[in-house]
């Protein structure tokens, strides 16, 4: 019974944070896909140069920077300290996108070694008490579920405030390095920096509710199987 009050519980919760926070993908799309503004961006140069001119701007030159073109996101992997560029050539949105993973770089190396090595950590968490689960072999559901629930949002909270750390800065980096390089008139930096607010506004919610969403999908699969088994 108490396992099923939970998932009403949170998935009433995911419901109310869906309507306040997230976004639809279209809305997002619509506000990465503008053509003047990405033809602006072409004038800039290849994405390996941008983040190698931010790395210097950031005075982090050491890290490695490679451009994958079947990535669909970028990412940086702070164990080998590498940046991964994904295919983004095409669109204005990259100025900012490769600022923020430059910007990871920069990042409490503490804190991102923890982060990557807890979220593996969490993850295998989940899937061990799952597993054990559904072979109904294991004791005290109410504890270990206690302990997925601490552990989810510390989960959050650590991932949550690099990304957001991130997300924010970003804008202002992207914004500094075009007025460096001068190949728009401050007009159009303006117009860029303008449409990174608002894709900022709707991607930092967006992220978050994600994040968040992560957390509590796995807390509900967990009560799940509990119910069932």
């Amino acid at each position: 019974m108490e396992f099923a009050i939970i998932i009403t519980f949170l998935v009433c919760i995911i419901i109310i944070l869906r309507i306040l926070f997230g976004s639809s993908k279209k809305q997002i799309e619509t506000i990465a896909k503008q053509e003047t503004l990405d033809e602006l961006a072409k004038k800039y140069p290849d994405n390996i140069d941008i983040c190698k001119e931010y790395l210097n701007m950031l005075h982090n030159e050491n890290v490695k920077v490679e451009e994958d073109k079947n990535a669909t996101n970028s990412l940086y992997i702070a164990l080998s300290n590498k940046i991964i560029i994904a295919d983004v050539k095409e669109s204005y949105t990259r100025i900012q996108t490769i600022a923020h993973e430059c910007l990871h770089s920069i990042q409490d190396r503490k804190i991102l070694v923890f982060n990557f090595i807890y979220s593996n950590l969490y993850i295998l968490y989940f899937l061990i008490i799952s597993i054990l689960k559904l072979f109904n072999i294991l004791p005290y559901e109410m504890m270990f579920l206690a302990i997925l629930i601490v552990g989810g949002f510390i989960y959050y909270f650590v991932r949550s405030y690099l990304e957001n750390d991130a997300m924010i800065k970003a804008r202002f980096l992207a914004k500094d390095y075009m007025e460096y390089k001068k190949i728009s008139s401050q007009e159009e930096i303006d117009e860029i920096v303008g449409q990174f607010d608002k894709l900022n506004d709707v991607g930092i919610r967006t992220v978050n509710y994600m994040l968040l969403l992560t957390v509590m999908i796995q807390i509900i699969i967990f009560c799940g199987i509990c119910i069932i088994r």
